[in-house]
């Protein structure tokens, strides 16, 4: 059950799908009070309490005992110390030892969080605007998994989560110093050279023409329609990269639109607000009105006209580099500081005047969207601005083809962007705490609704190893977004670079033998509101330890992934809430399979293996390992389970065209069952039993 309550005005999200009424009051497991800093929300935290969601933030799967900050933030230092990471996603799920309850606070403005950190056994969540709707979930009380049925019920009011072309399953690869027709054919050629799957290649802002939007450069990209199509031939997809910022330069037709039409966002004077990111001086569309929407997504038409099929949004917290504005606050700083560096803190000062440019509060207070038939400050609504140009791209795509699914993943993000696109986790490093960070991100995104997430694997900043790649990849097999991307001026992290090249070939022949089950996964999670990852507590709630396990997870309704995250590593510990069986993946095709009953167990692992789990009485599909996606079939499968003597298993398995945006489950779904005597019923295929414990 869902009730919601409204504070003051609400100002319009889009979060919500199902409008529901307001109750009058409060509700019964929330204090409400005011303060100078605005609405606070407050529960006690008994000892066994355990907190979950919040989606793409730092520390663990359980949220208790941290300060989080709901402001999307354009910061790649990925570290323990900070509180807010590039989106905001309002759901806290609480887990007691005598009720539960779900909170989602629609508010795009700043909400801190303070979950035991302040007070151990406290759970505040101050809202600093002036009006926002809390929507308050509450299990029934025959449920017996309660936090599953709150997060189908939350996924119920917000809507149907974006599903990707199956080809976006498949392995992408991407770096930000791609700059030329040559960069590209040089990573297919290395790919498909050595038989290393790849369905697709991003480009970061080097293709763009002095980093103007939907432009490419002609000198390094002569012929981007034939570089398209000679790489779709090839079975490899392109896939753009747009920034929110517009170059401000005259005779670029885009700003000269946006100029004559005004469509960027203002300040308080009526004049446009004037930053500066990756071109240079830039405007920043306003997204809050319709039909800057619809003139900004019609310009995705132009890379679709040239051959791609898929685009990442980025730099839409917004990111600013710096304003006039700011500019001269920090020269000021400095003349006043010049010939005067006597005491200890005036370099403190100067450094500090300059590093505080980007992204600075004060220059977020400085501009304006019109917003309805209102006006309305940035900072009221910064978390949403993110969410708004992923709607503008979806529009954009549904205007170009509606019956055509196009791949979509942004950087920033707020509940309802989940409809349009999916979401990478941003900037990380090549740090082995990194893989940890990436896995326990997954199920908090999956409660927000993003199913199509994924981090850079190998990590962005920072140089990585082979060890670090192999075992990232590893648990790249298992993401629906599988991408290796890296920034300029790192080590270059192509698979086919490494001398364990042979190694990582193999894992991602994995990846693709997996993909009809992985996919099928995603979909059915799509079109029933579930969970593709999730905590071992949303399944084993009265096993105490499974609900503190965090660096497991459950993945779809038959698996369990427990990836290794440690340099040098021979293996891992493993917690196994129930009997299952242990595939340990060299390759798709060398794989060994064990029994293993309920508890601890220490797992040995050598660098090329890597562990997929499946539940007693379960069991999955295996098919044929491929270069592409579109070479993956279901006509062979392999079965992989250890059955119960005497039982039933049956198997729900989606599968569509892929491409079309017309998803059915009456029409897609059909069932894989083995009957009690063992025999396999299963349209469409020819199934292999061999892999089958009994």
């Amino acid at each position: 059950m869902i009730r919601r309550y409204t504070y003051g005005t609400p100002l319009p999200t889009d979060a919500v799908v199902k409008q529901l009424n307001t109750e009058p009051g409060a509700p019964d497991c929330l204090t409400v009070s005011k303060s100078t800093d605005g609405t606070v929300l407050s529960f006690p935290l008994p000892e066994e309490a355990m907190l979950f969601g919040l989606g793409e933030q730092l520390h663990g799967i359980n949220k208790r005992g941290h300060l989080y900050r709901s402001w999307n933030s354009d910061d790649p230092q990925h570290t323990e110390s900070k509180s807010s990471l590039y989106a905001s996603h309002n759901l806290l799920l609480y887990a007691g030892p005598k009720r539960s309850f779900g909170l989602f606070v629609d508010d795009p403005g700043e909400v801190v969080w303070d979950l035991g950190y302040t007070r151990m056994d406290t759970a505040v969540i101050t809202v600093a605007g002036g009006g926002f709707d809390l929507y308050v979930i509450t299990p029934e009380e025959n449920e017996g998994l309660p936090l599953t049925a709150m997060c189908r019920e939350f996924r119920g009011l917000i809507g149907r989560s974006y599903v990707p072309p199956r080809w976006a399953m498949g392995y992408l690869q991407s770096r930000w110093g791609y700059a030329s027709e040559e960069d590209l054919v040089t990573v297919a050629r290395g790919h498909r050279d050595k038989h290393i799957p790849l369905d697709g290649i991003c480009m970061d802002i080097d293709y763009m023409e002095r980093f103007k939007d939907f432009t490419w450069n002609r000198e390094a990209f002569p012929d981007l329609p034939g570089l398209c199509e000679c790489l779709k031939t090839q079975h490899i997809r392109v896939i753009p990269i747009i920034d929110a910022g517009v170059k401000a330069e005259e005779g670029y037709d885009v700003f000269d639109e946006g100029e004559e039409k005004g469509f960027f966002c203002k300040r308080e004077d009526g004049k446009d607000f004037v930053t500066a990111v990756w071109p240079g001086e830039s405007r920043l569309p306003d997204f809050f009105r319709p039909d800057v929407r619809a003139w900004f997504g019609e310009k995705y038409h132009r890379l679709l006209d040239a051959g791609a099929e898929g685009f990442w949004n980025d730099m839409n917290e917004p990111a600013l580099f710096y304003t006039p504005e700011g500019l001269r606050r920090a020269y000021e700083t400095a003349d006043a500081l010049r010939g005067a560096l006597t005491e200890y803190d005036s370099s403190f000062k100067l450094s500090g005047a300059f590093n505080a440019l980007a992204n600075s509060p004060e220059d977020y207070r400085s501009f304006y969207h019109t917003v309805g038939d209102r006006t309305v400050r940035h900072d009221r609504v910064h978390n949403l601005y993110g969410a708004l140009m992923t709607k503008a791209a979806a529009e954009g795509f549904a205007a170009y083809r509606a019956e055509k699914r196009y791949l979509l993943f942004s950087r920033s993000s707020y509940i309802g962007a989940h409809r349009c696109g999916g979401i990478w986790m941003g900037d990380n490093c090549s740090w082995w705490s990194h893989i940890l960070l990436h896995l326990k991100m997954l199920p908090s995104l999956n409660m927000a609704g993003f199913l199509y997430c994924g981090a850079d694997l190998g990590g962005f900043t920072a140089n990585t190893t082979e060890d670090l790649l192999e075992r990232w990849l590893q648990l790249g097999v298992f993401t629906p977004l599988m991408r290796n991307h890296s920034a300029q001026h790192t080590r270059e992290q192509e698979i086919y670079r490494f001398s364990i090249w042979e190694m990582m070939r193999g894992t991602l022949s994995v990846r693709y033998a997996l993909i009809p089950y992985l996919y099928s996964e995603l979909m059915l999670s799509a079109l029933t509101d579930g969970l593709y990852f999730r905590p071992l507590a949303f399944d084993f709630p009265e096993d105490r330890t499974a609900c503190h396990v965090e660096d497991q997870l459950m993945l779809g309704t038959q698996c369990m992934i427990a990836p290794v995250y440690e340099q040098n590593a021979v293996g891992r510990h493993v917690y196994l809430p129930c009997d299952m069986l242990m595939v340990r993946f060299r390759t798709a095709e060398d794989y060994d399979m064990e029994p293993i009953a309920q508890g601890h167990h220490w797992i040995e692992l050598k660098l090329n293996e890597f562990l997929l789990f499946i539940r007693r009485g379960c069991f999955i599909p295996l098919a044929r390992p491929a270069e592409y996606t579109e070479a993956v079939t279901t006509e062979r499968l392999r079965l992989l389970g250890w059955l119960n003597p005497g039982e039933k298993s049956t198997l729900r398995f989606y599968e569509d065209d892929g491409v079309t945006t017309q998803v059915s489950l009456r029409e897609n779904e059909r069932e894989i069952t083995i009957d009690v005597g063992g025999a396999v019923q299963c349209d469409g295929s020819v199934c292999d039993t061999a892999g089958l414990v009994r």
